[in-house]
This record gives C-alpha cells, sequence and structure tokens, in this order.
C-alpha cells in the first residue's frame, strides 16, 4: 500500500515532531489532539522547531512554508479516516492507548497500519484491542524527531511480516534509519539503556562520585555526546521513572528497579528543563 497521508494521535513533544518530520518529507498530515487550545499547542511547538531549522540554514524558507501547508489539525479521530497510516503519541497508559486503538480500528480503511510511538507500554496488548492486529504494529521515534536518525519498529505478536516491510519503507522515507524488535519491554534502546541511567542515579545516590564527574568519565572515556546524569535530565526524570516501572513490573527484574533517589526527586517535581518543576541533577536556572 502506498502511503500518502499521514494521521498523528498527540501533538506533544514527540506527536509534534512526528508531524513534523513527515510534512518535511513530503507527507500529508492530519495531526489529532483532544481540544482546539491542545491542537494550537502542536502547531506552535512545530513551527518554533521549524524556526531553528531556518535559523540554522537546515530548512529553506519555501520548503519550510510548503511542509506548513501539508499539516492539518483536528479535534475528531474520525478525520484519521482519510489516512493510510496512522501514529499514536499520546500518553503512556494501556487503557486509554487500547481505547484510541479501538476507535482507529473503526474509522479507517481494514489495510490501514496502526502504530504506536510508545517507548514501554505493549504492543500486542494494543494490537489486540483491534480487528486487524496484523496491521498493528510498534513505531518508536527518539526525542527531538526531526534531529534524532532512529526510528525503532516493533513487531508485537500478531504484526505480519508484510506490515514491517511497509514500515520499513515508510520509516526510509522518513529519512531514518530503522532497527526492529520483538515486543519486549523496552525494546532494543530502553532495554539496555535504562539500567545504565538507575546505575548512574545508584552511583550518586550513594556518593561513588559527583554528577558532574560520572558525566566527564562517560563522556572522555566512552566517547558519548553526554554523560548519564545529563542525559536522565534531558530524556526527564519522570519519563525515565515511568519506563523503569513498566519495565520492572513487567519483568521483575532488579535492573530495572528504580533508585529511591530517583522516586524521590519526581515527587519533588525535579522532572528534568525540557518539563514543569524545578530543573533536574543539574540547575538550568539563569543559563546554567
Amino acid at each position: 500500500m502506498e502511503i500518502r497521508t499521514v494521521g498523528v494521535v498527540g501533538a506533544g513533544l514527540m506527536g509534534a515532531g512526528i508531524v513534523e518530520q513527515a510534512a518535511k518529507c513530503g507527507f500529508d498530515v492530519v495531526m489529532r489532539e483532544v481540544d482546539e487550545a491542545t491542537v494550537q499547542a502542536g502547531f506552535g511547538r512545530i513551527d518554533k522547531s521549524m524556526a531553528r531549522a531556518l535559523e540554522r540554514g537546515k530548512l529553506s524558507q519555501e520548503d519550510r512554508d510548503a511542509a506548513r501547508a501539508r499539516i492539518s489539525g483536528t479535534t475528531e479521530l474520525q478525520d484519521m479516516a482519510r489516512c493510510d497510516i496512522v501514529v499514536e503519541a499520546i500518553i503512556e497508559n494501556l487503557e486509554l492507548k487500547q481505547e484510541v486503538f479501538k476507535e482507529l480500528d473503526r474509522v479507517t480503511r481494514p489495510e490501514v497500519i496502526l502504530a504506536s510511538n510508545t517507548s514501554s507500554v505493549s504492543i500486542t496488548a494494543m494490537a489486540a484491542a483491534t480487528n486487524k492486529p496484523n496491521r498493528v504494529a510498534g513505531a518508536h521515534f527518539f526525542n527531538p524527531v526531526p534531529v534524532m536518525p532512529l526510528l525503532e519498529l516493533v513487531r508485537a505478536l500478531q504484526t505480519s511480516d508484510e506490515t514491517i516491510e511497509e514500515l520499513r519503507a515508510f520509516g526510509a522515507a522518513l529519512q531514518k534509519t530503522v532497527i526492529v524488535a520483538k515486543d519486549t519491554p523496552g525494546f532494543i534502546v530502553n532495554y539496555l539503556l535504562v539500567p545504565y541511567l538507575l546505575d548512574a542515579v545508584r552511583m550518586v545516590e550513594n556518593e561513588v562520585a559527583t554528577a558532574e564527574d560520572i558525566d566527564t568519565g562517560i563522556k572522555l572515556g566512552l566517547a558519548h555526546p553526554m554523560g548519564p546524569i545529563t542525559l536522565l535530565d534531558y530524556v526527564g526524570i519522570d519519563t525515565t521513572l515511568f519506563i523503569a516501572d513498566a519495565m520492572y513490573d513487567e519483568l521483575h527484574d532488579s535492573k530495572y528497579a528504580a533508585p529511591p533517589m530517583l522516586r524521590k526527586m519526581v515527587r519533588a517535581g525535579y522532572n528534568g528543563p525540557r518539563k514543569p518543576g524545578r530543573g533536574g541533577f543539574y540547575d538550568y536556572l539563569a543559563g546554567k
């Protein structure tokens, strides 16, 4: 099936990024949110991101205007009926996602692929909520979507080979490098990343070393672009805790058990500079 029109359910940080990338790559995009104010907030994120790309010479004014014209906003899931693929990018709650997939199953054509951008929720469980589970898969993008080159496809127990191959082609059209994982908690990246981040928190918690020295050690010793503590702040302390808890609940493996320090930081509102609250492990006020 040729994909021409992309639907994205959710216009938050990830959803807006997926919308922007799809539009810049020539697809018509329908962006859906729960109310008009949230739709406009999504457009605001896209406009701000494109403005940065313009300033840096990564995008021409002509291409920016053409991409922006390909995007339409809506508050109705029914408007996904004209899409050839729909990517769900709402909050990480299985019950809410299953409700969305049931409705998308009702309004979309049988051949339309339904994909989830989840980083932790079972794709198999979402597929089971539909009458076409073979056309359901994970399409996990990375933040910020217009910049990060990776797309992690996730094969549910029910996903067909044809669906995965069509998603591979779609990922290539979005200028992403595609990897494929089975539907296991954390998929590929978070399965390996989360224990690494939690161990870094434990090192700070146990006063093995300072956050600064841990980050410097990893950057200079392993040639990583940023250390694990900075990365935690960037990803979001609350997001990391949610993913760790979901993986621990599924696997019951102690390496995914969140350290008390991480949970206390979330309770205190220290979620990272990109989230409402009080910063993260580092102080980002006054340009720090």
